[in-house]
C-alpha cells in the first residue's frame, strides 16, 4: 500500500506549485518507489507523468495547475532517480520499464494515459506495447525514440554521452563535475542544456528542482545516471530491435516536440511522426527539450485539446467509470481487455 514520504522528501508543502494538494507517497515495488500524486478530481482520467534521464517528479510541477484541473496526475520517480532509490533494481531501460509496469498495477490502476518526457517517453512507450492493457495512451514530449537516421544533436551533447558511455572515464567525468558544482549551479547547468531559455521555467519549480538536488545523494545518482544513459546509448544505437517491437503500439498518441531541442533533433521527430501518421505531432516554436518546464501553457493547451480530440477515448479509458466499461473498440485502433480494474489509493 502507499504510505505518505515522510522527512524533508515530501513536497506537499510547495503549495504554490500546484494550488492543490500535492502529496509524497512511497510504495513498495521491489522496493521503494517515490511518488507524487499532484491532486485532480476523482473522475477524471488518470495520467502518469514519466521523467527523462536524470530526472525526476519534479520535471511536471510546472504543468501540474492545468493538468489536474480535469485530470488526475501522478508523477513517479523512476529507478535510481529522485527519490527512489535503487536499492537492488537495475536502473536500465527494461529496469525502468518494469518499475512503471508494477507501478501502474500497484498504485495507478488500469488503464492509465502515460506522459513521458525524453527516456521517460521511450520507457512509456515500451510499456505501451509491453502490457497494452494498462496504458489508455500515450503523450509523449520529446521522446527518445530510436529512428534509422537520429539525427545531429549538439556536439556538447555529443561529447557528454561519449565520456558516459566509457567505463571508468564516465565515472571520473561526473565526480569531478560533482566535486565543482552546488546544487544550483548543477541544476541551472541542466536547464541551460534543455531549454532555448532557461529563465521561463517557473521560479518556484526551478527552486524545487534545486531543493531536491541538495537534498538527494548526488554519488549514488549519478552511478543510476551512467547506468541509465549506457543503457539509452546501446539501445539508440542499436535501433532495428526496438523499432520492430515500437510497430506494435496502438493506442492513441500525442507526440509533442520543441523546435530546438539539442538532444533529439527535430528531425528525428519529423521522421517519428510520418512513420505513425496516426499520431497527432505539434511542434512548440523556439522550445528546447522539456517544453513541460519551459512552456508549461503550450503543453497544457496541446494535451487539453488532444484530449477533447484525437486522444478522446484514451481519456474515457483512463477515467474510472471508462475503466469499468470500456468501449469495444476505442479510437486510434487500440482494443481493451474485457474487463478493467480502477485502484487509487
Amino acid at each position: 500500500m502507499p504510505v505518505p514520504a515522510d522527512g524533508p522528501g515530501s513536497i506537499g508543502r510547495v503549495s504554490s506549485l500546484a494550488g492543490t494538494g500535492i502529496q509524497s507517497l512511497t510504495v513498495d515495488i521491489d522496493g521503494p518507489v517515490h511518488y507524487v500524486d499532484m491532486g485532480g478530481p476523482a473522475g477524471g482520467p488518470l495520467m502518469v507523468a514519466v521523467h527523462g534521464l536524470g530526472g525526476s517528479h519534479v520535471n511536471w510541477l510546472a504543468v501540474a495547475p492545468r493538468l489536474t484541473q480535469r485530470s488526475r496526475l501522478l508523477a513517479l520517480d523512476l529507478v535510481g532517480h529522485g527519490l527512489t532509490p535503487a536499492e537492488g533494481r537495475t536502473p536500465d531501460i527494461e529496469g525502468h520499464r518494469r518499475l512503471l509496469g508494477g507501478f501502474l498495477q500497484a498504485v495507478a490502476g488500469s488503464p492509465a494515459i502515460l506522459i513521458g518526457n525524453s527516456m521517460g517517453g521511450l520507457v512509456s512507450a515500451l510499456q505501451a506495447v509491453a502490457e497494452p492493457e494498462t496504458v489508455a495512451g500515450l503523450v509523449l514530449v520529446d521522446p527518445a525514440l530510436p529512428t534509422a537516421r537520429p539525427g545531429l544533436v549538439h556536439p556538447r551533447v555529443a561529447v557528454n554521452f561519449a565520456l558516459c558511455a566509457v567505463p571508468g572515464v564516465g565515472e571520473h567525468f561526473l565526480a569531478h563535475r560533482r566535486r565543482l558544482t552546488t546544487a544550483e549551479q548543477s541544476v541551472q547547468r541542466v536547464l541551460g542544456i534543455c531549454c532555448v531559455d532557461r529563465s521561463r521555467v517557473p521560479a518556484d519549480v526551478v527552486a524545487a528542482h534545486v531543493a531536491l538536488t541538495a537534498q538527494i545523494d548526488r554519488t549514488r545518482g549519478d552511478a543510476s545516471y551512467l547506468q541509465s544513459a549506457r543503457s539509452l546509448s546501446h539501445l539508440l544505437a542499436r535501433p532495428a530491435a526496438t523499432i520492430r517491437r515500437l510497430g506494435g503500439l496502438d493506442q492513441p498518441v500525442l507526440l509533442l516536440q520543441g523546435e530546438r531541442d539539442v538532444l533529439i533533433p527535430l528531425s528525428a521527430a519529423r521522421r517519428m511522426s510520418a512513420a505513425h501518421p496516426d499520431w497527432r505531432f505539434e511542434v512548440a516554436p523556439d522550445i528546447g527539450h522539456v517544453p513541460m518546464l519551459e512552456a508549461p501553457e503550450w503543453t497544457c493547451d496541446m494535451i487539453e485539446d488532444w484530449l477533447d480530440h484525437q486522444g478522446s477515448a484514451a481519456a474515457v479509458l483512463a477515467s474510472p467509470a471508462g475503466a469499468s466499461s470500456p468501449p469495444d473498440n476505442p479510437a486510434g485502433g487500440h482494443r481493451g481487455p474485457s474487463q478493467w480494474t480502477w485502484r487509487v489509493s
